[in-house]
């Protein structure tokens, strides 16, 4: 069967009919998939019956995997999954949901702020692909905003004034805006901030997007309380109604993004119920700025 995209969102987002992840992928379907990112920037694939062997194989098909090592709160010992996977779900190791005061929970929910996945990391992502195994009876959406056509909707005079931007990428930053402060000192070490540009240029399409993330606390050059306001303001811009989908989830979806091309964000559900979701990451092509020294 030939793949097909059905578009789903406002102006960006497919859905994707014809492809079983239970069989391995042609060369063919691999070029597809990837016309469809660069296209879409969102690929939803529903009613993927597979386990985790079959969505890592999946994923490797598409690219190489950038591992989850020290993404999270958890210790080695809490891991409920390999680090081919980041356990972005509110369980334990037991599969038991996080108390509601659980430090890791608490920093879980800085992913309902709008981000990019790994823009913390000196090379950050490229796609994230998430699988739903349990959801939870209300909530538990996700949305995902176009970076590109917020791009595109900008005026000139902030065009010209992102040019050349560069920002500082750090986990604490989005953490703090929500008010977790309880980092230790080897978590601060490793969550030290990276710079990425502001602005990147799609290596296939040329088109220009924003690369924004909860995770971006300064601006290089600029004073912290006006780079501060000048990056809520942004993101208030980007994220109107226009730009966004909204997932709603069944069991057994996958939903891929394209991190250079969009943020997303989780939606509040019961502290009390599971949502078991487990994502691969395919690693960035490599840094988007230089590092400071």
């Amino acid at each position: 069967m030939t793949i097909t995209i059905r578009a789903i969102g406002p102006c960006f987002a497919g859905e994707v009919h014809g492809l079983d992840m239970r069989n391995p992928l042609s060369a063919e379907e691999v070029a597809a998939i990837h016309a469809g990112m660069d296209k879409y920037a969102v690929l939803v694939f529903r009613d993927q019956k597979i386990d985790d062997a079959q969505q890592l194989a999946f994923s490797r098909s598409l690219g190489e995997i950038e591992h989850a090592i020290g993404t999270s709160l958890r210790a080695a010992g809490d891991y409920r999954l390999p680090t081919t996977f980041a356990d972005v779900s509110n369980l334990d190791k037991n599969n038991m949901p996080f108390a509601r005061d659980d430090r890791r929970r608490l920093f879980g929910i800085g992913n309902r702020l709008w981000h990019s996945d790994s823009s913390f990391k000196t090379v950050p992502a490229k796609y994230s692909l998430l699988h739903a195994i349990s959801i939870p009876s209300t909530g538990g959406d996700t949305q995902f905003a176009d970076m590109r056509a917020a791009y595109d909707a900008l005026d000139e005079e902030t065009k010209a004034q992102l040019e050349g931007m560069v920002c500082e990428h750090s986990q604490m930053y989005s953490r703090q805006q929500i008010g977790f402060f309880d980092f230790t000192d080897e978590e601060r070490q490793r969550f030290r901030p990276v710079r990425q540009c502001m602005v990147r240029v799609h290596p296939v399409t040329g088109r220009k997007s924003l690369y924004l993330s909860s995770h971006a606390g300064g601006i290089v050059g600029w004073p912290l309380p006006e780079a501060l306001i000048f990056l809520r303001d942004l993101i208030e811009r980007t994220t109107q109604r226009e730009f966004v989908y909204t997932h709603k989830w069944r069991v057994g979806d996958l939903v891929m993004w394209d991190n250079r091309q969009t943020m997303h964000r989780a939606r509040p559900f019961p502290a009390h119920e599971p949502r078991d979701m487990r994502r691969t990451t395919l690693a960035g092509d490599g840094p988007t700025a230089a590092q400071a020294a």
